[in-house]
This record gives C-alpha cells, structure tokens and sequence, in this order.
C-alpha cells in the first residue's frame, strides 16, 4: 500500500480517500476494486473546480520513451482547477495488452471518464475506449489517431519529418522474440523535445522506457474515434510524428483541433496551459 503523503499518491492523482487502498491484483473482488480505485476530486480550495466531486475522470497514458511523470505539469494544473485525475503506467508492450490494461484500469472508475493519450498512448486510448458508455470524450496530444489495421511506426512515416528511425537503438528482449527500442541518449533532445532545458532532457533520456518494436508495428483496432467525440492538440515543431501526419490523422477523426507553434513532441510538458484548455474543452462539451 502506498503510504498517506506518499508523492506517488499524489501524481497519480492524490485521489484515495484516506484509509483506502488501490487494489488491482488477482485477489481484488471487481466490486471492491472499482470502490477502492474510485478517485476523489482535489480542489484549488475555493471548490470552484470544474470537476467536482461527481465530474468526469480524466485518464492520462504516456507513450513510448516516457512514462507517467511526463504528465507532470498536465496534472498539477487539473487537480488545482477540481478535476479528478489518474495517469497509469502504459505496459508498452503491443496495442492489444496495453489497451486491455488501460481499460481494466477506466472500468474501475464509475464515473463518465476522458481518455487522453500522447504518442503511443493515442494508440492506447483508441483501443482502451471500446465497450465503456462511460468514455465520453478522447483527447489527442501530439499522439497517434489510428484507424483500424494501422500501426504507429506506419503512420509516423505516412508523411516526411520524422527522425525517429535514425535515433532508435534497441535491445534485445529475452528469449530473442522481440527488440526494446530506445532514443538515442544523444540524440534525446533534438528529436523528442528540443524546446526543453537540455538539463531536463538529459535525466528524461536516461529515464526512458522503451517500447517493444513489436508493439510499434503492431496494428490497431477498431477506433474508438468513429464513435466518439474528440480534440487533438498538433505540436507544430514534432520530430516524431511530423506535423503533417497529425493534421491528417485529426481531421480524418473529425477532431476539434488547436496547433502549438514550434512545440516539440512533448507539448504536454511545454506548453502544457494550452493542453488543459484542450482537455477541458472536452469536458465541457460532454457534460
């Protein structure tokens, strides 16, 4: 159990009542892990959060060469404005088992819920939101929309820009099935979020989790995006999934759309005012 006042408690969302416990194991009845993991709303103090107490849930997934902490800034503003929040950890092992933890994870929570996913994470929540009423909405940063059959390294080459092929290493994975792919620590910065303190890509570089390359390449389902409303926020500087892709990719999911001038592919974390607006665009819509 994570202790009361624990950081972790708070990142993923400062949101179990005291005394509870988050129990998602083997031993866990689906009652009392939907009870434990409900989140409560963290408020500014004035109790004008947008949120509230019976608002939407926003679910935030990472993507590949990152993890929840990239989400950072994102959070803090939403639970100071009233939201509830959850950032899980992605597996980022293939777009099937990663999108059926993700909706292991939204079907705990009772409330109407708001995926929001960057990069590999835009694979994720496509999937994750199929057979949940509750999902309302899906927000795109900077992050793969696919269509059915398509895979994220195919649509990051759908259009000229991305150098993430010539900055990939990779690892092989037990068993010699598979490779973890990587960014370059050297080339971290320039491709992944150039409009960063190198000081802070330089400890996000060492950090990253990498993707299998079978889960890359592997393609996604049905989308979730036919049947949903969504937002796409376009990170106009993006050395991974080019600008132009995400155009495309928004305007075929019919997305409400915002671009941020020379972001890098971590919009969340430079501009991340600009990606609350967008998230609580959608929560507004959907109310």
């Amino acid at each position: 159990m994570i202790p009361e006042g624990h950081p972790r408690r708070r990142v993923l969302g400062g949101l179990i009542a005291a005394g509870g416990a988050l129990t998602l194991g083997a031993a866990a009845t689906p009652a009392a892990a939907a009870r434990s993991a409900t989140p409560t709303a963290a408020s500014s103090g004035s109790g004008a959060g947008a949120g509230g107490a019976t608002g939407a849930t926003v679910v935030l997934v990472h993507g590949v060469f990152a993890d929840a902490s990239g989400w950072n800034a994102v959070t803090a503003r939403l639970l100071k404005a009233g939201h509830q929040v959850i950032a899980p950890a992605n597996p980022l092992r293939d777009p099937a088992g990663d999108s059926a933890y993700v909706s292991s994870v939204v079907a705990t929570l009772p409330g109407p819920v708001i995926l929001v996913g960057h990069s590999y994470g835009g694979v994720v929540v496509t999937n994750a939101a199929r057979g949940h009423d509750h999902v309302k909405a899906l927000v795109y940063v900077a992050a793969f929309a696919p269509d059915e059959g398509e895979s994220a390294l195919q649509l990051a080459g759908r259009f000229p820009g991305s150098e993430l092929e010539g900055a990939l290493l990779t690892r092989p994975l037990p068993g010699g099935t598979d490779n973890d792919g990587y960014i370059d620590p050297a080339k971290f910065h320039d491709v992944f979020a150039q409009d960063l303190p190198p000081a802070t890509t330089a400890v996000m570089a060492v950090s990253q989790r990498p993707g299998s390359l079978g889960g890359l390449s592997g393609p996604s389902g049905v989308p979730a995006w036919r049947s949903l409303p969504s937002w796409y926020v376009v990170a106009g500087a993006d050395r991974v999934i080019p600008p132009a892709v995400q155009r495309f990719m928004a305007e075929r999911a019919g997305s409400r759309t915002v671009e941020a001038k020379g972001a890098s592919h971590v919009v969340m974390m430079s501009r991340p005012d600009l990606v609350v607006r967008q998230i609580e665009a959608a929560y507004r819509a959907t109310r």
